[in-house]
């Protein structure tokens, strides 16, 4: 008798490993799948770029029960790459990227921050530059193409023959600190960051397009893009949402879609991988 119950004993012992197994795995798998990805344009450090979209994401998971994990790179041309390749699931981009996903890659903008954006050429108060056209042949700084600040900066001077030294910077942050100390003559910086630094002078401000933009991927289920997207607009009326929102220096989040971007993504034209 004690040998027959050891024997039904193992015997059950065998089969229960592999459904454990079975289980374990498909709730990782579950786990994994709960997980979205969101991934930030480098505009800024790495490191300032978590501390500030960290309580957007976090307020998202709170409001939709799916855990959001931030993903930043270290320069536009290592987020262009990635951004090709499908990886995220919801995307904070400018807005020739924010087209540029709409149209090629299915991707459904879900709102956007408020007002519009534009780059400001900016030099050195001490250089007593006044016009773009003193800056061909000086130093200027800005974050390498695709870039916005990139491919505005081209606009300024198409002729490739008069054009100013370009001196490639990670973030907008570093292409303005970098004319602050003189190591360069100017920069091309997001409009909003020319107010953190007085000794820089406005030389050119470029046209204004829409602010920087949420999509989400066509992998992402329309119930859930559609949670997202009143969370994302009911942020001011949340204590987790108005967090999120004063960390983005934002009083809310508007209402956008494809169509606001359509025709933006022709700025990445010649771009390789275009």
């Amino acid at each position: 008798m004690i040998n027959k119950f050891y024997r039904v004993r193992r015997s059950y012992n065998a089969l229960s490993r592999p459904l454990l197994m079975l289980a374990l795995l498909a709730a990782t798998t579950m786990a994994t799948a709960a997980e979205l990805t969101f991934a930030i344009h480098p505009v800024l450090p790495q490191q300032r770029t978590l501390q500030v979209y960290q309580p957007l994401a976090d307020y998202l998971t709170l409001a939709t029960g799916q855990q959001i994990r931030l993903i930043t790179s270290s320069n536009f041309l290592a987020h262009w790459q990635m951004m090709k390749r499908d990886n995220y699931d919801l995307i904070l981009d400018g807005p020739h990227f924010t087209a540029y996903r709409a149209k090629r890659m299915g991707y459904t903008v879900l709102a956007k921050l408020p007002d519009v954006v534009s780059y400001t050429l900016v030099a050195n108060e001490e250089q007593m530059i006044l016009e773009p056209v003193e800056l061909i042949g000086k130093t200027i700084a800005t974050t390498p193409s695709p870039a916005l600040g990139a491919l505005r900066l081209i606009e300024i001077y198409p002729n490739p023959l008069r054009q100013p030294v370009i001196v490639e910077t990670p973030d907008s942050e570093q292409a303005a600190e970098l004319a602050v100390e003189g190591k360069v003559v100017a920069a091309m910086i997001p409009a909003p960051l020319v107010g953190r630094y007085p000794s820089l002078t406005t030389v050119a401000t470029t046209e204004q397009l829409p602010s920087p933009a949420i999509s989400a991927s066509p992998a992402v289920d329309l119930e859930l893009q559609q949670a997202l997207r009143r969370a994302l607009l009911d942020a001011p009326n949340n204590p987790d949402g108005r967090k999120a929102l004063e960390a983005l220096n934002a009083p809310l989040l508007e209402a956008a879609d494809n169509q606001r971007f359509q025709g933006l993504e022709q700025l990445l034209e010649g771009m390789w991988g275009y």
